[in-house]
């Protein structure tokens, strides 16, 4: 067999192997899924996934009377799918799980709905305005026995995922920093919508502006590198580089935790001429660098080389199937996962703590 022919084998082999795991997560009846609000720009996830067959849409609540008919999945869903009252659609509509594009204020409400209902909940990143929301919506949910998920972009980052192998395998000995950045050039800037930005940008509705929007992201990966380690103290620097813009939430924040082992350091931003979500981990043998979803830089016995992550199977390529997977009880979501109730409690602590810290310009202290 000549090269041709092998190189020829081996990308059918690969596409075959693509194509089987996708199917995986695809199999069985449809996810009953419903929707709760259409404000959040990440709308966008659920619409460009509707024709895949592993979910289907039995009902979209959306208290705001303009967003209910103007909004992305309108003219794909039959219009009797949408509900003015979260919880008439919840009862006329029987789903198995809710995804919730709501403000982040309102996550506790829609766990209020969910919960005594038995419907399992995915909301998108952070868990929580604060730690009273988060502390109540925890109660509720292991009160009820229901998933409560948190999706983040990053989870689903080949790259990520190849940092905590080798991290776990001791590549790169035993971590004492971490520094992780995310943000881009602000939601304005990049155009978000105005149903998005209204709240977004507004201390209550969001609990804070960059802190909360890209502090998440950080905090969520950090809690899992460190696994067991619980953070000590938690110091903060809130800014507002574009008042104008911004004039009622920070939009550059740095934010410091300390671990018994490691200190970590977070910086989102709504300031940034880019947008990046990536991570720089030391550790006492080597460092990881997570460019990108897919490249990242590895240095190891004195040598960095680049390499591209493998691709992540599914179910867990894809908050999707991931939810999909978790509901049906075919994979189980231990507390270390990153869409944990487990790990997004300690975000919210963290995120909270680092809202304190910036206005008493005080070092927090957590555990």
């Amino acid at each position: 067999m000549n090269i041709h022919k092998i190189t020829r084998y081996l990308l059918m082999l690969c596409a075959f192997t693509f194509l089987t795991l996708t199917a995986k997560g695809q199999d069985g009846e449809p996810l009953r899924l419903a929707v709760a609000g259409v404000s959040h720009g990440h709308l966008w996830e659920v619409i460009s996934r509707l024709d895949r067959g592993d979910f289907k849409i039995v009902g979209v609540a959306e208290k705001d009377d303009y967003l209910r008919e103007h909004n992305g999945l309108r003219d794909k869903l039959d219009p009797n799918l949408f509900y003015a009252d979260l919880g008439e659609m919840l009862d006329k509509t029987h789903p198995e799980a809710v995804i919730v594009y709501e403000p982040i204020h309102d996550h506790l409400r829609v766990v209020e709905a969910c919960a005594p209902r038995g419907i399992h909940v995915m909301v998108e990143k952070p868990l929580a305005v604060n730690n009273e929301h988060a502390t109540r919506m925890a109660s509720l949910a292991r009160e009820k026995n229901i998933l409560l998920l948190t999706n983040y972009e990053t989870t689903w980052y080949n790259t990520n995922h190849e940092a905590f192998r080798l991290i776990d395998s001791g590549a790169i000995g035993k971590i004492d920093r971490i520094n992780v950045y995310d943000g881009h050039q602000g939601p304005f800037e990049i155009n978000c919508g105005k149903e998005f930005t209204d709240w977004l940008t507004d201390p209550v509705l969001n609990g804070g502006g960059a802190v909360i929007d890209f502090g998440c992201y950080g905090a969520n990966l950090a809690t899992r590198l460190m696994k067991d380690e619980k953070p000590l103290s938690v110091y903060a620097v809130l800014r507002q580089n574009k008042p104008n813009l911004y004039p009622k939430v920070d939009d550059d924040a740095t934010i410091i935790v300390e671990y018994p082992s490691a200190t970590v350091q977070i910086m989102g931003s709504w300031c940034w001429p880019m947008g990046r979500k990536d991570m720089h981990i030391y550790g006492d043998k080597g460092y990881i660098y997570q460019d990108t979803p897919k490249e990242m830089r590895i240095y190891t016995n004195g040598k960095e080389r680049q390499e591209i992550a493998p691709s992540l199977n599914a179910p867990y390529n894809d908050s999707f199937y991931f939810l999909k997977a978790a509901v049906r009880k075919e994979i189980d979501v231990p507390p270390t996962d990153l869409s944990s109730l487990e790990n997004n409690l300690m975000v919210v602590r963290i995120l909270d703590a680092a809202i304190q810290s910036a206005k008493s310009k005080a070092v927090i202290q957590l555990f």
